[in-house]
């Protein structure tokens, strides 16, 4: 019998319990952390020879040069016409839906003149343009997530992104079909068979053979995720993701196997997943928790998902609906599931959530691979301020400014006073120069 925990909003301890639960302590490990500072400072200083040397003692690779970590456009083709039928049909129907979604999400440049009779003539706007390069991180080994290319390079295509890179560890040179395929679909230029901090690093420094990207995207191990955080700065980057989340809200009326599944659907990322059903019905609680136990030993990682359910999952018994929605915007989480008859008119009710899935049909799942909108969300609480990857991410805004004779005039005066205001005669004196010209 899982050991999950079971709420109700009505205890006296429930906010106490509540904020227990969804506590995730995220402080580093000063070993993790020194180990990813020497690995960085080693391949800014070293550049190709380190990321080999780690590549070797890490991935058990015995590289003598780049070139050998690195995969031609040839070998990606061919991993894409090797696959078999239905495997290829998949990966491209996933492909492009997630095109067609991120199509619609680019930024546009804009811009207008001042109608103002002082500072006629001034234009002001914004311009758009994508990143020059980006890096692409993606797991290797135990775990290989072909749709992580798709969602990571899909976008950056849309957005116009002219080069990108990306690197996948491959331990003991064992390649992913499924992820090299991915790659040649979603237009990767060039591919490393690196991980680890130190392909990080290379990606945010640059080598003699790797160049410097402008954005270091894609999820990681704990090493990953302190490199993302330590070179950023030098380069941007997407989000330090913490462990995977689901939060169910049930009406009491879908099929209890179908809710087990999906809970099960993210406890089987890692231990530190969360998993939480919230629902007004106490006996439709009950019967989702007997199914948690009747599917449970048909599961392959049923060891991880018992894990998860026992150390983050929780059973949530609630007043009504619109309480449930109240908690769901406090937990903010990176997958919600509305699970209703009636789901489309609770939408509005919610603020905060990485993705919502609308109906006792959509499940979390079908947004991981194929629906289109991108599987690449804030955890932790972060969607409170926080969205999904998107095309966006990979441009840039930069304002544009012109202003007339008339408008330095006027605008001259104002900026003036508020530097002198400021205590910096400089910035009001250019601005007077204008002025008394």
């Amino acid at each position: 019998m899982i050991a999950i925990k079971r709420l109700s909003s009505t205890d006296p301890d429930f906010n106490e319990r509540l904020d227990a639960l969804l506590a995730f302590e995220a402080a580093q490990d000063a070993c993790v952390e020194q180990a990813v500072a020497d690995i960085l400072s080693e391949v800014k200083a070293r550049g190709d020879a380190a990321v080999i040397e780690y590549t070797r003692r890490f991935d058990a690779l015995s590289a003598n040069s780049m070139a050998e970590l690195e995969l031609s456009q040839s070998e990606l083709q061919q991993a894409l016409a090797a696959l078999p039928p239905t495997q290829r049909q998949a990966l491209e129907a996933a492909a492009e839906r997630v095109r067609s979604y991120h199509q619609r999400q680019p930024l546009q440049s804009w811009q207008y003149e001042d109608e103002g009779e002082k500072t006629h003539g001034t234009m002001l706007g914004q311009k758009v343009t994508p990143l020059d390069r980006v890096g692409l991180y993606v797991p290797g080994g135990k775990a290989s997530y072909p749709s992580s290319v798709l969602m990571n390079a899909i976008p950056a295509r849309v957005a116009g992104v002219r080069e990108l890179i990306m690197v996948v560890p491959t331990p003991a040179g064992e390649h992913n079909p499924l992820v090299l395929a991915a790659a040649a679909l979603a237009g990767v230029d060039r591919l490393f068979t690196i991980g680890g901090a130190q392909a990080i690093a290379a990606l945010a420094y640059g080598t003699q053979t790797i160049p410097q990207v402008d954005k270091i995207v894609g999820p990681g191990n704990a090493y990953v995720a302190a490199a993302k955080r330590r070179v950023y700065g030098v380069v941007g980057i997407d989000m330090v993701a913490g462990p995977s989340e689901i939060l169910v809200i049930c009406d009491g009326q879908t099929n209890p196997d179908w809710v087990a599944m999906d809970l099960f659907s993210q406890a089987e990322h890692d231990e530190l997943a969360q998993s939480i059903l919230i629902c007004p019905d106490t006996a439709y609680i009950e019967r989702v928790a007997a199914a948690l136990d009747d599917l449970l030993p048909t599961m392959p990682r049923r060891r991880v998902i018992r894990a998860a359910l026992e150390n983050r999952g929780a059973l949530i018994q609630v007043r009504d609906l619109d309480e449930a929605c109240h908690i769901a915007n406090r937990i903010a989480p990176e997958h919600l599931e509305l699970s209703m008859a009636d789901a489309e008119t609770w939408v509005d009710k919610i603020r905060h959530a990485g993705a919502i899935f609308i109906g006792p049909y959509t499940s979390e799942a079908l947004g991981d691979y194929c629906a289109g909108p991108n599987h690449v969300l804030p955890t932790s609480g972060s969607a409170r301020f926080s969205s999904p990857l998107g095309v966006y991410d990979f441009q840039k805004r930069t304002s544009l400014i012109r202003v007339s004779q008339a408008g330095s005039q006027t605008l001259g005066r104002i900026a003036a006073t508020l530097a002198y205001g400021e205590g910096l005669p400089a910035h009001a004196r250019s601005a007077e120069y204008r002025v008394e010209s």
